[in-house]
This record gives C-alpha cells, sequence and structure tokens, in this order.
C-alpha cells in the first residue's frame, strides 16, 4: 500500500479513554468516503463541453444525496445534522478558487476546453465533523496523451508540495515548518504557492473541529513580509484536525487578484454579533442560519437568489457575513490545487480524506524533478511510522552498539 492509500477504517480509527475521538473520526471519514465518491463523479463528467455550472449543481446536488443517506437514526430524538460543509467549485486555469456561478452570472455560460487545468473542491460534513477535498485534473489528458510544458510543471509541484505538507504536519510542528516545506517544493518545478495576501477569502489551512472549518491554528502560503512579521505562530498538538490548502502557481510570484467575478460563496462568522436593520437582511440571514449553520454555503441554495444576494449585503459589510471571493493569477498561468484533511493522531498523522482519485505520475510529463535530497528523503517516509520496523530498526541499532 502506498503511502497516501487511504488505509481501511480499523486501521485508522484510534481510541483514546474518556474521549469521542474514535465516533469523531467515524464522522469525518464517513463524509470523506462521501465527497470521494461525488468527486469520482465529477471527474467522470468533466470532459471537454461541460459545462462548469452543471458540474457544480451536480456535485452538491450528489453531497446532498449521499449525506442523506447516512446517519438517519435520531438519538434521544435529535437527528444528526449533515449536509454540505463547502460548495461544489470549479476552478479553471488561473481561476485559484472558489468559482461556483449561477445561472444570473454573465460567466454561468464557461464551459471546459481540451488542456483546462481544473480544481475540483467540495466538502460534507457529518453532525458537524468536516471532511474537505479538493484535486486537479487536465481535461482530455491520457497515458498515450500526457500533460507536458506548464500545465504539468504546476499539477506535479502542487501534488508534491501537498505530500511534503502532510509529512511535515506532525504533533510538535510549527505552522512555518509547513509554509516553508511547500514553498521549497514548489521551487524545485519554478511554480510559487499563491501568495497569502487573501487570507480572509479562505485562502488559508486551518484547524477543524465540530462545525469549525477555519479553527484559530493557522497555514499560510506565499506570505508577503509584513504577514511573517504578524501572522501567528502556532504548533500542532495531538487529536488536532486539519484541512490543508495547497495552491500553487505556474507564475513567478504566486500573486493573485479580485477580477469581475461575482463572489457567489459565503460563510457565517460565529464570532461577530450585530442586530441587522433591514427586515429582508434578517430574514435571509436567518434562513442562512438554518440552512448552513456554520459552514459556507451558495447563494444558490438560498430561496430567491436576487432577494438573497441583497440581504446579504448588510451582513457582509458588518462581518456578520465573509465572502469566499473568486481571485485570480495572471493570464496565460495555471493554478494547481490540493485539499486533504487529515488528523494527528497519538501514532503519527492520519489522511482523512481520499488520495487524489485522477493524479498519476504517468499522465504528467515534465523535464523537471525534485533535486533537493532532504526533501526527497521526506517524501521517502511513509505518512504513519511503522511501529514493527520502528522496533526492528532499533534493535538493529542496539545491536551494533555492542559489538
Amino acid at each position: 500500500m502506498s503511502d497516501t492509500e487511504k488505509p481501511a477504517a480499523s486501521e485508522t480509527t484510534e481510541k483514546k479513554v474518556g474521549s469521542t475521538l474514535e465516533a469523531d473520526l467515524t464522522k469525518y471519514k464517513t463524509a470523506a468516503d462521501i465527497i470521494h465518491n461525488v468527486t469520482k463523479k465529477l471527474i467522470e463528467l468533466a470532459v471537454e463541453g461541460a459545462k462548469v455550472i452543471d458540474l457544480c449543481i451536480e456535485g452538491d446536488k450528489l453531497i446532498e444525496e449521499g449525506t442523506g443517506a447516512v446517519y438517519n437514526k435520531a438519538v434521544k430524538g435529535v437527528r444528526v445534522s449533515k449536509g454540505i460543509a463547502f460548495p461544489t467549485c470549479i476552478s479553471v486555469n488561473n481561476t485559484v478558487a472558489h468559482f461556483s456561478p449561477l445561472e444570473s452570472d454573465p460567466l454561468s455560460s464557461q464551459v471546459l476546453s481540451k488542456g483546462d487545468v481544473v480544481k475540483i473542491q467540495l466538502g460534507a460534513h457529518i453532525d458537524g465533523f468536516a471532511s474537505v477535498t479538493a484535486e486537479t485534473i487536465v481535461v482530455g489528458a491520457s497515458t498515450e496523451n500526457p500533460v507536458t510544458g506548464r500545465r504539468a510543471d504546476v499539477v506535479k509541484a502542487a501534488w508534491t508540495a501537498a505530500e511534503a505538507a502532510m509529512r511535515t504536519l506532525k504533533v510538535g510542528n510549527k505552522n512555518w515548518a509547513v509554509t516553508e516545506i511547500v514553498g521549497r517544493t514548489s521551487a524545485a518545478w519554478n511554480c510559487k504557492p499563491v501568495e497569502g495576501a487573501f487570507v480572509y477569502q479562505g485562502m488559508l489551512s486551518c484547524q477543524q473541529t465540530q462545525n469549525v472549518i477555519d479553527g484559530k491554528k493557522r497555514i499560510i502560503l506565499n506570505p508577503s513580509e509584513g504577514q511573517k512579521r504578524d501572522f501567528e505562530a502556532a504548533t500542532f498538538g495531538e487529536n488536532e484536525v486539519y484541512g490543508i490548502d495547497i495552491l500553487v502557481s505556474s507564475g513567478e510570484d504566486g500573486k493573485a487578484r479580485l477580477e469581475e467575478s461575482r463572489t457567489t460563496i459565503f460563510q457565517r462568522d460565529s464570532s461577530v454579533t450585530y442586530q441587522l436593520k433591514m427586515k429582508n437582511s434578517r430574514a435571509v440571514f436567518s434562513e442562512v442560519q438554518k440552512k448552513a449553520g456554520a459552514f459556507p454555503f451558495n447563494i444558490r441554495t438560498l430561496e430567491d437568489e436576487k432577494r438573497a444576494r441583497m440581504g446579504l449585503q448588510e451582513a457582509v459589510q458588518h462581518s456578520l457575513v465573509k465572502p469566499y471571493e473568486v481571485i485570480y493569477t495572471p493570464a496565460n498561468t495555471f493554478v494547481a490545487g490540493f485539499h486533504f484533511t487529515i488528523a494527528l493522531l497519538p501514532a503519527g498523522p492520519s489522511l482523512i480524506t481520499h488520495p487524489p482519485i485522477w493524479y498519476k505520475p504517468e499522465l504528467l510529463k515534465t523535464d523537471k524533478e525534485l533535486e533537493d535530497e532532504e526533501l526527497k528523503s521526506l517524501l521517502a517516509r511513509n505518512l504513519r511510522e511503522n511501529k514493527k520496523s520502528k522496533k526492528k530498526a532499533q534493535k538493529a541499532e542496539d545491536a551494533k552498539a555492542e559489538v
């Protein structure tokens, strides 16, 4: 079994006395299985000529169907909450993230073309325990017709950086270690992580807890000098769960900017309180709380899209709701992204979400390779240390010492 293959539940479920860790992991993994199946279906549908909006709508529908089929027994009269933890986004080429248009949007007619670098992101939750995933595919690629050039470079860089990040995300390490390792790995393919300037638009990797996907411990990529100085350092702890978002650009500096795309994804900020003045704003905010709770939502899921957009203006203005804005790197650049959810368990990191479905080395043809020996050694390690191998190595060391 390869390092990043998802072990069976029996191998990864770990008990912690006096805690609900085992039950929580089961819910995380159930959500992960659902989004894995949804992603698989979307990859099958993401062919030349497919409409982006159709893929987004289908993804959300499949998440609702998948979560609707599990945990249907009420416990003490209370039903488990479940559903979308992150709306389906299909972000193409130099679109970094969060693209999920409405029918009324000017860009709703966008279709996929051969060679498009497509990032598929989505998430589901069971009882507030969310698994979010993202992976990158290239439309029309095959082993007979592999991806080449900067497209191949950026996809290879992003997934290799994701694998390096998994192995750096260990109990006792600091968030800056992940920042540094992702930057170093991306550089092997002359790529850069997308800049961390958009820290309030969902461009951070964050600790997760029940009903929280944007916790206080956070990781930033490609920070500015000011962010290096001001961004809070954090140490990873045992039994913590993280959602890690790796976004890498083929551009020289990873800089991104806002363009004319309309924001469609928002999230309630539970840390902010404000009494909305307008009747429509209060009605829309109430609907958001009922349908999405603490998780990001697409305006599409609300009863009246036009009324909802108007009602959200006051809530956004007073930070009750935060937008996930659509940002872009410069034209003629490509962005590849991978998102994984991971638990830091006593025996080591455990990948909750599944490895990429589409990604295979034979689909990418690049003339650049990783030469950094330290990074190669890091990537050669198993994600979780094998206890038997560790004991054997220790015995061998002890035997040498006795000679």
